[in-house]
């Protein structure tokens, strides 16, 4: 049975979509864009705009009661695969941070994304 996972400490969904989905073993977080969930504002760099979408998937596992330690798929979208490497870093730095593994991942650049943003990042976590 699949439980609607919400936390007021992430954005609000801006379109037809949860935040996140539990399944039980594993919990799908919906792609985030770097809305920041108390503002609505969103940084114009890019590896603030990476920052933010980190969190935002932090808070939304948080709210089902896991951490960045039980992330082991994450799909990253780009405006421009010029980024990349901006991302990385901060992608790097977050996973080690929290102690956790790097999971696997795939990263795509994209014709355009949510409110023009630079990045977005969507995560399969398992219990």
């Amino acid at each position: 049975m699949a439980t609607t996972i919400s936390t007021d400490k992430a954005p609000a969904a801006i379109g037809p979509y949860v935040q996140g989905v539990d399944l039980g073993n594993l919990i799908f977080a919906s792609g985030q864009i770097p809305l920041d969930p108390v503002t609505g504002s969103m940084p114009e760099d890019i590896k603030e705009q990476t920052q933010q979408c980190l969190k935002n998937i932090k808070a939304i596992l948080s709210a089902a009661g896991l951490s960045v330690g039980n992330i082991v798929k994450t799909t990253i979208f780009l405006a421009d695969l010029n980024d990349f490497n901006a991302v990385n870093e901060v992608y790097e730095a977050f996973f080690k941070t929290h102690n956790a593994r790097y999971p696997a991942r795939s990263c795509v650049q994209v014709a355009r994304l949510p409110r023009d943003a630079k990045v977005e990042i969507e995560a399969i976590s398992a219990r």
